[in-house]
């Protein structure tokens, strides 16, 4: 099945039309994650069709409790947890614990062929096996595979437990890697940004509407993000860019869609690849954005996920992500009213148990109420 290149009435595009300016980038065997340029950007800008709960004027949260580095626990109650929206305490409305074998979740695995190498994509191919035959080759909850090229996303059949039928879809797949050149920009930074963009947006529209929560593991080095020294952007350009940000945190949040990253052979030095973050931190107003703030590492840690750089073992980390996503705690609560557009608000829950961690959405935007 082919997701459709053209979103329609459900999401706009805005098309940001920028200057090249001199990038900070190796070539696209081994792209640098923050090549420095400006490129034409398409993601959506209006929220898709949303489930029913994404309107009903709540915030609603999927978190997961956790040591630092261990697994999600259960058994907390809502006395456990304490809620601030810009540091303003905030009263629980509904409160549920979903255990591992009640959770809807469903996982979507994401091969980037835009952002790696043939090389890298066939390793992760064969690390992508390999978690579909452990467990007996029956996944813990519905799977299904996208491959995101410069043709678009292609979807490697639908959900399905079977991992036997999951690595015969994978085993049908010609990647079409297309070998961007120079010739559309500084190793073809512009375009692999254009891309990824995309297919980001594609894979919203078509799974935020579906019921639960969902994972989306991105296999990939991440996308240029076309920000550092020597970048200078105007103010319509900002206010575009910020759109771009606002809309995108509002789908993921809304579709509870929370994204992981998984770079598992990154070309690039320590410093350089962990150059993301410093635009984890959300965006209140147009001037503060850069397109750094739409980095895949970025948007994962910020819906709640994690970004794993340097481990080769690609199915024990696919094995990790769905690990992490349950038991976890549905809670909702009642923000105040927004006083204007695109308003960001920071969330920061605590939990009462010492040594657990709260997972999250970092923030959320809030929009004024409609005139009655």
């Amino acid at each position: 099945m082919k997701i459709t290149k053209r979103i329609g009435p459900i999401l706009a595009a805005i098309v940001l039309c920028f200057c090249a300016v001199l990038l900070l980038a190796t070539p696209a065997a081994h792209a640098s994650p923050q090549d420095d340029s400006h490129a034409p950007v398409r993601v959506p800008t209006a929220p898709a069709a949303l489930p029913a709960a994404a309107n009903d004027g709540l915030i609603h949260l999927d978190v997961v409790a956790a040591p630092k580095n261990g697994a999600p626990q259960q058994g907390l109650q809502q006395s456990d947890f304490a809620i601030t929206d810009n540091n303003a305490a905030q009263t629980i409305t509904s409160f549920r614990e979903v255990s591992s074998r009640d959770a809807k979740v469903e996982v979507l695995i994401v091969v980037d062929a835009v952002n790696a190498d043939p090389q890298t994509v066939s390793f992760e191919r064969q690390q992508i096996e390999k978690f579909f035959a452990s467990e007996s080759g029956t996944m813990a909850y519905p799977t299904s595979l996208a491959v995101v090229t410069d043709k678009g996303v292609q979807m490697m059949g639908g959900f399905s437990t079977d991992g036997k039928a999951l690595s015969a879809a994978l085993d049908k797949f010609d990647n079409g890697l297309r070998i961007i050149t120079g010739a559309a920009g500084y190793y073809g930074a512009e375009e692999r940004l254009k891309y990824s963009l995309d297919g980001l947006s594609e894979l919203i529209a078509a799974e935020g509407p579906r019921p639960g929560r969902k994972l989306m593991i991105w296999l990939s080095p991440g996308w240029p993000l076309l920000s550092g020294p020597g970048t200078e952007l105007d103010s319509k350009q900002q206010q575009q860019i910020f759109a771009n940000i606002v809309a995108i945190s509002t789908q993921l949040r809304a579709g509870r869609i929370t994204m992981y990253s998984v770079n598992p052979l990154s070309g690039e030095n320590l410093n350089r690849a962990s150059y993301y973050e410093e635009f984890v931190k959300g965006v209140s107003k147009p001037g503060q954005v850069s397109l750094g703030n739409l980095g895949l590492p970025v948007l994962a840690i910020q819906s709640g996920g994690h970004a794993f750089d340097y481990n080769n073992d690609v199915a024990g980390l696919l094995q990790k992500c769905v690990s992490d996503s349950a038991p976890y705690y549905e809670i909702a609560f009642q923000p105040a009213a927004g006083d204007s557009r695109d308003e960001y608000h920071r969330l920061e829950i605590k939990i009462g148990k010492p040594g657990l961690q709260a997972r999250t959405r970092q923030g959320y935007y809030l929009q004024p109420a409609p005139p009655k």
